[in-house]
């Protein structure tokens, strides 16, 4: 299957996100937008939601459990050694490796949920849709379906007026959302 995408490079940040909010306003079904550098506002504006800080925070509960329990049963039940009079559940020593296990399960885990989320992984081929946005362009991808001539050519004229460099066609086979 091809699909034909209407593909609108930008070199300034204000432009780009200016066409975003005309293009909504308008009822234009954004594809995706790709930025050289992390843009919130973009995010906000397309309206899409990550559960990755709720992931991390419970990555994080289930390390600080993990990592005291086997503290725990490693100082205390499984191999308890009295020494120059420390008790056997000498929580406070624990706090510096909890910390830094959990630190370790947080960014481990979100690193991994990401990469599955996003179906990153090793062989996987990517779809670029133009190289200059993992340079210093900002690209917006828009659907061009064929079937509503004026709303392809209301997509190009917003993108165009709002200081596009260029706005491409472009046919890709068995893109992947």
């Amino acid at each position: 299957m091809i699909n034909t995408y209407k593909i609108g490079v930008f070199d300034k940040e204000e432009s780009f996100i200016s066409s975003i909010r005309l293009l909504q306003e308008q009822k234009i079904e954004i594809y995706d937008v790709f930025t050289p550098y992390p843009v919130h506002e973009v995010f906000h504006l397309l309206k899409r939601k990550s559960k990755l800080p709720t992931a991390a925070y419970f990555f994080g509960l289930f390390g600080i459990i993990a990592t005291l329990a086997f503290l725990y049963y490693t100082s205390v039940i499984d191999w308890p050694v009295v020494y120059g009079g420390k008790p056997f559940n000498s929580f406070p020593s624990f706090i510096v490796v909890t910390i830094i296990l959990t630190i370790f399960t947080v960014t481990i885990a979100s690193l991994a949920a990401f990469s599955m989320r996003s179906k990153l992984f090793p062989g996987r081929d990517n779809t670029i849709f133009d190289f200059r946005a993992t340079d210093n362009m900002f690209v917006i991808v828009v659907v061009n379906d064929g079937t509503d001539k004026s709303a392809d050519e209301k997509a190009s004229g917003i993108m165009m007026k709002e200081g596009a460099l260029e706005v491409i066609d472009k046919e890709l086979e068995n893109v992947k959302a």
